[in-house]
């Protein structure tokens, strides 16, 4: 049984001849006879009767029609499904992000993609660095945005869609005795962080946070969103990537705080594939979504 079987049936049953069908169809009408026989060694039995006014349906083409139009509009549904899936409308993305990116950077992005791609499933997932690689590597997501360059010897297939450069800010609340300073230098900071916050936005400690978490007479080695909470809470001054903490210092509740001596710091991150599997349309549209805000932010790399 195939599909051009059942377009001939249904075409036969609607126009009630096999003359006229053929001609709606444009083939001849030998063929049309050569696929309805096929059809019925298929189901079993006769389709058609032949009367005086044409063909009218036997009672097992009678109960056959109903499944055979539903078998085709069916086929109809997937083949315009797949060429919506082709042209980036419909079909499924996943997608996994640093924790740290997953609010402020992430959100807008996908409520935008949403708009113009209703039709698409949208799975996204925030974990650490390590989760992230392990779960775009077992195939559990299509594409992760993740902390970068990745020096696992095990991410040598990934392919890098968007680069990232996220400005790296000591951040405290606005009434924070650190917050009142014009510029805090090393000195300030290990005197009046209590406690210093260690936030791991980065894969390596970098050496001027270290030195700082060694000087430091309190430190508190913590999650950046439970860190960004504690500094809500009035507690300790840390190091944030800028993301995490955009929003709430231009909401007045946080406040960054200029240092000297530590310019430069910087989380650099990159979304990325396996470069070894297709990306799809959908992805693809996502990814330039993510592009698109990333440039927005002044964030590309």
């Amino acid at each position: 049984m195939d599909t051009e079987q059942l377009v001939m049936f249904e075409r036969i049953a609607r126009e009630g001849s096999f003359s006229r069908a053929a001609w709606a169809l444009g083939v001849a009408q030998p063929t049309v006879s050569a696929r309805v026989q096929a059809l019925e060694r298929a189901v079993g039995g006769q389709l058609f009767v032949r009367g005086s006014r044409g063909v009218a349906l036997t009672d097992l083409g009678a109960s056959f029609l109903p499944f055979a139009r539903r078998a085709l509009e069916v086929l109809d549904a997937g083949v315009a499904a797949a060429r919506e899936a082709h042209a980036g409308q419909r079909g499924r993305v996943t997608l996994g992000v640093l924790e740290s990116l997953s609010g402020a950077f992430l959100g807008p992005a996908l409520a935008e993609f949403h708009a113009a791609h209703p039709l698409v499933e949208v799975v996204a997932r925030a974990g650490r660095h390590e989760q992230l690689v392990e779960l775009l590597l077992d195939g559990v997501i299509g594409m992760a945005l993740l902390a970068w360059p990745c020096l696992d010897a095990l991410t040598t297939d990934l392919e890098v869609l968007l680069a990232l450069r996220e400005p790296v800010v000591l951040v405290a609340a606005a009434q924070h005795p650190l917050a009142g300073l014009a510029r805090a230098d090393e000195d300030a900071i290990v005197a009046h962080a209590r406690p210093l916050l260690l936030l791991r936005w980065w894969l390596a400690l970098p050496p001027a946070i270290e030195r700082l978490a060694r000087r430091a007479p309190s430190v508190l080695d913590v999650p950046m969103e439970t860190g960004r909470q504690l500094l809500e809470s009035g507690v300790g001054a840390g190091f944030f990537s800028w993301m995490q903490v955009a929003g709430a210092v231009e909401a007045g509740r946080l406040a960054q705080i200029p240092v000297r001596g530590l310019a430069g710091l910087q989380r650099e991150s990159a979304l990325v594939r396996r470069a070894s599997l297709p990306l799809s349309a959908p992805a693809a549209a996502l990814a330039e979504v993510l592009r698109a805000r990333a440039a927005q932010l002044g964030l590309l790399a």
